[in-house]
């Protein structure tokens, strides 16, 4: 059985930013709880919004909006309780989400080396297993060593509309595909790879992983062959594998296809 740190070659430590849609935030937990159980500390975060994390998900949150209180918590936190997460103290009540922090802030915290690993959710998608980012997204941190590409194979074959699909009409405008006509796999590897799609603004010295979630059945694996074989052929800079998995599970890890073998 491979972990989700050799799927994802977490060796150094460092900043990890999640974006896409459809399963940033579990398998961003899903990271955590893996890596803190092997006795490394871990803060999860955002830069954009995210639900109050469960207990399950995460054993102790905190908000603040002073860089030097996070550090101080987190330093007095980290002696308890290896995984923690912070937000700003800023609050939707109307949604019951937590906003993040300025990337810039998580550059502070990569700095102060209070944390082996931060893992970041720097991106939104209202719970849609795909989509195609706004001007201003993703919001990734400078930081950020490894740039996780998410999408949920959930959306092949369903129509490009609202209601799979955040954006829809942007993913439109990026693939090609006309709305409402059928999500193909060929249009998420477009979206993956165009220069205004899924993995845009990715700091030039991080590297890139395409994660394709939600593959719960040789039903949806089999696409997520499909896409891994177009992206690994495509020749995209920085992007050195491609990772089949269900983040849910107990073992989120599929299979994975490494560029350089195909």
């Amino acid at each position: 059985m491979i972990t989700l740190r050799e799927a994802l070659k977490l060796e150094d430590g460092g900043v990890v930013s999640f974006v896409g849609a459809g399963g940033k935030t579990s398998l961003m937990f899903s990271l955590a709880r893996e890596l803190s159980s092997a006795g490394e500390t871990v803060l999860t975060t955002t830069t954009t919004k995210i639900l109050v994390p469960t207990k399950d998900q995460s054993p102790h949150v905190f908000r603040s909006d002073s860089v030097d209180e996070v550090l101080e918590k987190s330093r007095a936190l980290i002696k308890k309780n290896l995984h923690i997460s912070a937000a700003s103290k800023r609050i939707d009540p109307s949604l019951g989400k937590l906003k993040g922090f300025d990337p810039k802030v998580i550059d502070q915290i990569q700095e102060a080396d209070v944390f082996r690993w931060i893992l970041v959710e720097a991106d939104g998608a209202d719970r849609k297993p795909l989509k195609a980012p706004a001007s201003h997204e993703p919001v990734i941190p400078n930081s950020s060593s490894l740039l996780i590409g998410i999408i949920g194979l959930k959306c092949i074959g369903k129509p490009l509309n609202e209601k799979w699909v955040f954006r829809h009409k942007l993913y439109s405008q990026i693939t090609g595909l006309k709305v409402e006509e059928p999500v193909t796999e060929e249009s998420v590897a477009v979206a993956l790879n165009h220069k205004n799609g899924i993995i845009k603004n990715c700091p030039s010295h991080a590297e890139k992983i395409v994660f394709l979630n939600m593959a719960d059945n040789e039903n949806l694996i089999e696409p997520g062959r499909k896409i891994a074989h177009i992206l690994c052929q495509a020749g995209i800079e920085g992007l050195n594998r491609v990772v089949i998995g269900q983040a849910l599970q107990p073992q989120p890890v599929v299979e994975f296809y490494d560029v350089s073998e195909l």
